[in-house]
C-alpha cells in the first residue's frame, strides 16, 4: 500500500470549531511589544497535534509586529484596516483584501497605517516538534 493509500484509510481527528471570542486577549503584540493589539490565538484551542498555526491579529492604532526573522512561509492577509508589511527592508502598503506570502529566511514585520485598527489573518506551519 502506497503512504497516500494508508494516509487516506487513517481516521481524521474531529474537525475544531473555535469561536474568536474565547480566545481574545489584548496584550502587546510580538516581536518588540509596539503598541497595543487584540489577539485571536484561534489555533492554540485546536487539540494537538496540530501542524499549522491561523491566527487573527487586530494592531491598533499605532502597534506594530517589530520586525523577526521566520523560519518558515508565512501569511498576513488584511481583513480591515491599512499596514504597511517588511520583508528583507522591502516595505509594501496593504489594505483590505491583500496579502502577503513571506518567505522562510526572511526578516519580517507589519505596522499598522492610518486613523483605524489593523486586522489581520496571520498563518503559518507549526514547527516539527512541537
Amino acid at each position: 500500500m502506497s503512504a497516500f493509500a494508508a494516509l487516506l484509510l487513517a481516521a481524521a481527528p474531529p474537525m475544531a470549531v473555535i469561536d474568536e471570542t474565547d480566545v481574545k486577549r489584548e496584550e502587546p503584540p510580538p516581536h518588540g511589544a509596539i503598541g497595543m493589539s487584540t489577539a485571536y490565538r484561534i489555533s492554540d484551542a485546536v487539540p494537538q497535534p496540530r501542524t499549522m498555526e491561523f491566527r487573527r491579529r487586530v494592531l491598533h492604532v499605532g502597534a506594530a509586529i517589530g520586525e523577526h526573522p521566520i523560519a518558515h512561509d508565512e501569511v498576513y492577509y488584511v481583513l480591515e484596516g491599512e499596514g504597511e508589511v517588511v520583508s528583507d527592508g522591502k516595505r509594501a502598503a496593504l489594505r483590505k483584501g491583500m496579502a502577503a506570502y513571506l518567505y522562510r529566511g526572511a526578516v519580517v514585520g507589519i505596522r499598522q497605517m492610518g486613523k483605524t485598527p489593523l486586522s489581520l489573518i496571520i498563518s503559518y506551519p507549526v514547527e516539527a516538534g512541537k
